[in-house]
């Protein structure tokens, strides 16, 4: 029978996201027990992303050259789960960011080339498939954060990071049989030309808005993720598993909401969401900032990331929009920018926090509110482009 790779490439994102997620709790965990401070934690998550990012272009450009791409999705998840293994064995600060970030290369290198081929699939309904895929990553937010908090009330986290790559390893021999299944096109080497003409797509004015727009909004997004359990754990006295349990609910919502505001967005325009969302992320983590009690800042904080979180395939697609057709290619830049550049949000929020963990929500809402002035300033597109440029 063959598989419904909607379906298919849903869980196995979810099953290459589950340490990566997992990372949300256990990097923080892995610098509390280490001694180190809100910025140098930033820094781990930074470096986390930064490595992930140079993945990306790499793998986008495979996803557009490549025939056989079902091999190389079927490859990621063991370069997942024995990256983090090994990250799992070592205790030094520098030796285990090192690690971490190789082993999230993997993860990376899954989503360029796995929404490429549902995007080239799906012409039509970009934004949808891309939503539906991204409901793996809620999977890996409801499985992967408690699931890590709970390993780390009973045990430490060392052993949670090797419980949860089990389920990776697992995924990737399911896939070796899923990946014959994965659509092939004619095997070609990029040339000149070809990166030329991305050059000059990605260089005009317009296409530079796009890729700053991208920046300021995953900003604005990890500023909140990677500060959060620092500041539930230290000024709520929130355990680690408490702590995963709230930031799962945070995402819940928006992450299921993605296959709807991409399905929105296919019909009526991306702009429109986009400056939505990123204005009510900039005023309810501007109020996280404000308020003190407990419920209100969760609220707050829970209000952000639905509606960032709830976009995200909205800011993929537009990318796709922005560049016409090299599917793999444009967003394999599109992660770069969100997930490389973005990355350093994660040291100013630590070192936002250092006087006072509730500041990184301050410097939140400044980049999500800078993302509501570059969506405005981008120009308006209408359905009927939209679909011409699904048709080309």
């Amino acid at each position: 029978m063959k598989p419904n790779l909607l379906v298919a490439f849903s869980f196995g994102h979810c099953a290459n996201d589950l340490v990566p997620i997992g990372m949300y709790i256990l990097i923080p965990a892995f610098g509390t027990a280490m001694g180190l401070s809100p910025a140098e934690i930033g820094l781990l998550f930074m470096l986390h992303s930064l490595g992930a990012s140079l993945a990306y272009f790499p793998a986008g450009l495979l996803a557009d050259h490549v025939a056989n791409r079902g091999v190389l999705l079927a490859g990621t998840f063991f370069w997942v789960g024995f990256g983090y293994l090994t990250a799992s064995f070592v205790d030094g600060f520098w030796t285990f960011a090192i690690v971490i970030s190789i082993a999230g290369m993997g993860d990376a290198a899954w989503h360029p080339i796995a929404t490429g081929v549902l995007t080239q699939m799906h012409k039509a309904r970009r934004a949808y498939a891309l939503g539906v895929h991204a409901i793996g990553g809620y999977f890996s937010q409801t499985i992967a954060l408690p699931a890590a908090g709970l390993l780390l009330a009973m045990w430490d986290w060392h052993v949670a990071i090797r419980v949860l790559a089990v389920p990776t390893l697992l995924m990737g021999c399911a896939f070796i049989f899923i990946s014959r299944h994965v659509p092939r096109h004619v095997n070609s080497r990029p040339t000149r030309a070809d990166f030329t003409a991305i050059w000059r797509v990605w260089t005009t004015r317009a296409g530079l808005r796009v890729i700053a727009l991208f920046i300021a909004y995953n900003m604005g997004l990890f500023a909140i993720i990677a500060m959060t359990p620092l500041y539930l754990n230290a000024n709520h006295g929130l355990g680690w598993l408490e702590t995963a349990l709230v930031m799962a609910a945070m995402m819940l919502v928006g992450a299921l909401a993605q296959p709807w505001t991409g399905k929105i967005s296919d019909n009526v325009g991306r702009r429109p969401l986009i400056i939505f969302a990123n204005a009510i992320a900039a005023v309810a983590s501007l109020f996280a900032w404000l308020t003190t009690d407990f419920v209100l800042t969760v609220i707050a904080l829970g209000v952000a990331l639905t509606f960032l979180v709830a976009i995200r395939a909205v800011l993929l697609a537009t990318a796709l929009d922005h560049a016409g057709g090299r599917e793999g290619t444009s967003l394999g830049l599109a992660f770069a920018a969100m997930e490389g550049f973005a990355a350093s949000a994660a040291v100013l929020a630590g070192l936002a926090g250092e006087s006072d963990l509730a500041n990184a929500f301050l410097l939140a809402s400044v980049f999500s509110l800078v993302a509501v002035v570059l969506a405005v300033a981008t120009p308006k597109r209408d359905n009927a482009s939209i679909r011409a440029t699904a048709a080309e």
